[in-house]
């Protein structure tokens, strides 16, 4: 199993999250689906490293996260895992090229050279390695978002919120091209949302509705 979790939870103020006991394998796909609040970026934070939880254990490839060292942590992460932000996060002025490349280059992965080039044909992108994020479509600043994710083939692509702000025709195109990336890359495909119109696509759903807790 890639990634599984133990009876995570995450105290805050005033309120407990608690959350199902997740396992995912590669080439596996999953949908956390819960409204705001529900704790599914929280959760995604946990799962990556970033956030240690106030009980329970999550295991990467075997590994108990929170007992490695945060710079082991921190490898772990920029080795196995690709984001796709609900804000894309593309640095303004760095190309195209240099947005892409900028996670696997500050995690020390070393790409094969015809990676990017591979990528730019794979998402439409050919010929804007040199432009920068604010010349691109939106469309175009998405599909850019994605070959940084699945640049260095992780073992696991997690997308926050990827269709929220997408219209049904957009929200339908984003999911199918991490899903043809999941499936290019070997990779299980994570996905956290609130957005009910793609649950449809998933076999395996969990709904974090329920997560909340008052503190005692």
């Amino acid at each position: 199993m890639f990634l599984e979790t133990k009876n995570v939870a995450v105290k805050r103020k005033g309120s407990s999250l608690s959350f199902p006991n997740l396992s995912i394998n590669v080439g596996d796909s999953l949908l956390l689906l819960g409204p705001s609040g529900s704790g599914k970026t929280t959760l995604l934070l946990v799962l990556a490293g970033l956030l240690r939880p106030s009980e329970g254990q999550v295991f990467i490839d075997g590994q108990d996260l929170f007992q490695l060292p945060s710079a082991k942590r921190d490898h772990l992460r920029g080795q196995s895992f690709g984001f796709v932000f609900q804000t894309l996060h593309l640095l303004p002025s760095l190309t195209v090229e240099q947005n892409i490349k900028l996670p696997a280059d500050m995690a020390g992965s070393g790409v094969e050279n015809t990676r990017l080039s591979q990528l730019m044909k794979t998402l439409h992108l050919e010929g804007k390695e040199e432009r920068f994020p604010d010349t691109l479509s939106q469309g175009e600043q998405q599909r850019a978002a994605i070959a940084r994710a699945v640049y260095v083939h992780p073992k696991i692509i997690v997308a926050d919120e990827p269709t929220s702000a997408l219209d049904d025709e957009n929200a339908q195109s984003v999911i199918g091209l991490l899903e043809e990336q999941a499936k290019e890359t070997g990779a299980a495909l994570l996905i956290a949302t609130h957005d009910s119109r793609i649950k449809n696509r998933f076999k395996t759903v969990i709904h974090l509705e329920n997560s909340m807790e008052k503190a005692a």
